[in-house]
């Protein structure tokens, strides 16, 4: 492809974008192809011979985009936001362009550099302790690896990586704790049996007494408590851990406290939403992730750690391929996480942030947190449904209810609802289960959802829901 035939494409591409972003409501949210279908439309062979972009572009509208499910769609409330916006979009074509691998400082200086600057003005804009430093890994689920693992690391005195396990080492999250957590101690050694789901109050937070009580009886024993992942904004209702309480308990055990502030970390960028850090002093690691509710696409999640060193312990290798004479007074990434391949995220987050304004990142998180207070409202008015969970950020957790019925009942006739609001083609929701009831998830967060998008949902919701 030459000059002339990339510039083509590309101004033909990027029209299409833009017309992407201004009618994607007009599409359904969720694709209607059946399992198998966009594999069978696809050649079983690869072409011997280079084809037409004008044909492989035909090809992408013609069988892709019907399987794409439309995750920017202002109609998209279902699991949590993964949100993109124009200056994203437009800082990831400059680094898919430029190519850089920044796995150290030598291989991009300047992605090095910025790393560090956009994370510590996130750590300013979340208002988390001075001298927690960042890093960009790709998921929360990655950065809660590697805070299983550091935390391995300085329970055994760096004996882990050199030895192995020797003996079992406890992690300890709430029962509403992310799945992420269940795989991290897999991977990191720690053994699933070893894993400890403690008990959560009618809030659905944990409780700090059950913690406690679990961390002494694990020590009487014989068992060794290591780390503790709290979290802010739980998947399935957004409940918030007592954060204080619990790092007391971590500091007075000597065990490492993770949290997990994947989804509601963004809106500690609001003044009145800073009192979950409270507590924030004890924090060992950090993490909340742009790519969903900050308007940078995915991936890009923000990992904060009080100890660099010891991050850096626990990851770092030398190979005399790898070493450059600027190591001792720079940044290598690659020891802060498990790639060494790193890509360069850390352009379209400053792109973010200069392009909005701390101001007008603050103003999309707050409108959104009021249009889940109106919907909040709509629910309790309406006598046929109940919340279900207390509403922290912008996640509502309601069901249709109806007396007399049983559980088993009332799971089946949600079920039925969230298929027919969902079959509308105009919304999307999901569900969970709460102390083992079935409720239903009206996640707001996507960045073109307007009260307009919320007021149609509603309408089909409680449209589509049986008399009481």
């Amino acid at each position: 492809m030459d000059k002339k035939l990339f510039k083509r494409c590309g101004y033909e591409f990027i029209d299409w974008l833009a017309d992407y972003f201004e009618d994607v409501e007009n599409y359904p949210v969720c694709s209607t192809v059946q399992p198998g279908e966009i594999k069978n439309a696809l050649p079983e062979k690869p072409p011997s011979e280079g084809e037409q972009m004008a044909d492989i572009y035909s090809d992408f509208k013609k069988t892709i985009m019907p399987g794409i499910t439309h995750w920017q769609h202002p109609g998209w409330f279902a699991y949590f936001p993964a949100n993109n916006s124009p200056a994203s979009v437009l800082a990831e074509l400059l680094t898919a362009g430029l190519g850089a691998q920044c796995m150290s400082w030598q291989t991009s200086p300047a992605a090095t550099e910025l790393e560090e600057v956009v994370m510590e003005w996130l750590r300013q804009m979340i208002n988390l302790p001075e001298g927690m430093a960042g890093v960009i890994q790709d998921t929360a689920s990655t950065a809660t690896l590697c805070a299983l693992l550091t935390a391995r690391e300085k329970t055994t005195a760096f004996e882990a990586n050199l030895d192995g396990m020797r003996r079992p080492l406890v992690v300890y999250t709430s029962e509403e704790g992310h799945s992420s957590i269940d795989k991290a101690v897999k991977i990191a050694g720690y053994g699933s049996k070893n894993l400890r789901r403690i008990p959560t109050d009618q809030n659905f937070a944990l409780i700090p007494e059950e913690l406690e009580k679990a961390v002494e009886e694990d020590k009487n024993n014989g068992f060794q408590p290591a780390c503790v992942v709290a979290t802010i904004g739980t998947t399935s209702s957004a409940a918030v851990d007592p954060l204080e309480a619990i790092g007391g308990i971590c500091r007075r055990h000597g065990l490492w406290l993770h949290v997990d502030a994947a989804y509601g970390g963004t809106a500690t960028l609001l003044e009145e939403k800073k009192g979950m850090l409270k507590g924030a002093e004890m924090i060992d690691s950090f993490v909340f992730n742009p790519h969903k509710w900050m308007l940078t696409n995915f991936d890009c999640s923000a990992y904060f750690v009080k100890d660099e060193e010891l991050l850096v312990r626990t990851f770092e290798i030398k190979p005399e391929y790898l070493k450059t004479r600027q190591d001792a007074v720079v940044k290598n990434f690659r020891d802060w996480g498990i790639q060494l391949g790193r890509r360069f995220r850390a352009l379209k987050l400053w792109f973010v942030i200069r392009s909005y304004g701390v101001k007008g990142l603050q103003e999309t998180v707050r409108e959104h947190l009021r249009l889940a207070q109106m919907f909040k409202t709509w629910v309790e008015d309406d006598s046929r449904f109940e919340l279900m969970a207390p509403v922290n950020f912008s996640l509502v957790c309601f069901r249709f209810r109806k007396k007399g019925v049983s559980e088993e009942e009332l799971t089946r006739l949600n079920a039925e609802l969230l298929e027919k609001v969902n079959a509308s083609g105009r919304v999307f929701l999901t569900h969970t289960s709460l102390k083992g009831r079935y409720a239903i998830r009206m996640s707001i967060g996507q960045r073109t959802t307007t009260e307009r998008h919320v007021r149609e949902a509603w309408e089909l919701i409680s449209g589509d829901a049986p008399g009481e």
